[in-house]
């Protein structure tokens, strides 16, 4: 039975519903401005979604005819415009954190466990949601940013968990992730941690058998009460609440 000592972040789809809104959108106006067609719809977008990575997620498009071939190079070129676009999205107060996200945040940290991020999003990506979502203190309030092409492997890897908690110096076990996807949770479980997934429109299908808890989101004590999908701890929840999370640790 371990204590409860670290909490690692996803952040598309977890911190904030930053996909639909926020990543295809940025997609689509790097697209247009570089002078293509192609643009992703929302249910397209869905379909990508299954492929770690912006990059990764170009290539997979133009593997498949979506897209008219070119070098990693310009993949490389419309992926940093499209951060670029994505950054402005966010500055202008567009993609807001979703319901819990800060709640919980600030109670873990006042609790003093140490806290981080784990995720494929760029760095400048993520610099950009935390300045204009959370607040330029995070910075500092979050231990590690473990983002991008850190890790040669992406989710469902295990690899960004397993660098994050070693940078840390606390144990898989010591740890519980939280996470939106069959993705992430594939990552979270192979890394050995605890792992709580907040679905989206995204996700709702996703298999999560295994997970200690499946939420519809994290929820506020002045809101309904939030939809449990799996809750396999029995936990009575209203919102997701640190005492749930050291109570998933213990059981």
């Amino acid at each position: 039975m371990a204590e409860l000592k670290c909490i690692l972040w996803d952040v598309d789809g977890t911190l904030a519903d930053t996909e639909r809104d926020g990543h295809r959108v940025a997609f689509n106006m790097a697209f247009e401005e570089a002078g293509l067609s192609r643009q992703w719809d929302v249910a397209t977008y869905g379909e990508l979604l299954a492929v770690t990575g912006g990059k990764e997620r170009i290539r997979f498009d133009i593997d498949r005819g979506g897209m008219a071939d070119m070098p990693f190079e310009e993949i490389a070129k419309l992926h940093a415009s499209k951060t670029i676009h994505y950054q402005t999205l966010i500055a202008d107060g567009l993609i807001p954190l979703r319901p819990g996200v800060r709640r919980l945040l600030e109670e873990a940290y006042a609790a003093g466990i140490t806290l981080g991020v784990s995720t494929t999003t760029t760095p400048a990506a993520l610099d950009a949601l935390i300045e204009h979502s959370l607040g330029k203190e995070w910075f500092d309030r979050f231990a590690v940013l473990a983002a991008g092409d850190i890790v040669p492997a992406k989710k469902p890897a295990p690899d960004i968990y397993l660098y994050a908690i070693d940078k840390l110096g606390v144990s898989a076990a010591e740890t519980i992730a939280l996470e939106d996807s069959s993705n992430g949770w594939k990552s979270v479980r192979d890394a050995n941690m605890k792992c709580i997934i907040t679905i989206n429109d995204y996700t709702a299908d996703h298999d999560f058998t295994g997970a200690d808890l499946v939420v519809s989101e994290l929820g506020e004590a002045d809101r309904d009460a939030i939809n449990l999908l799996q809750n396999p701890h029995a936990l009575d929840i209203h919102h997701v609440e640190l005492k749930h999370l050291q109570a998933i640790m213990h059981g």
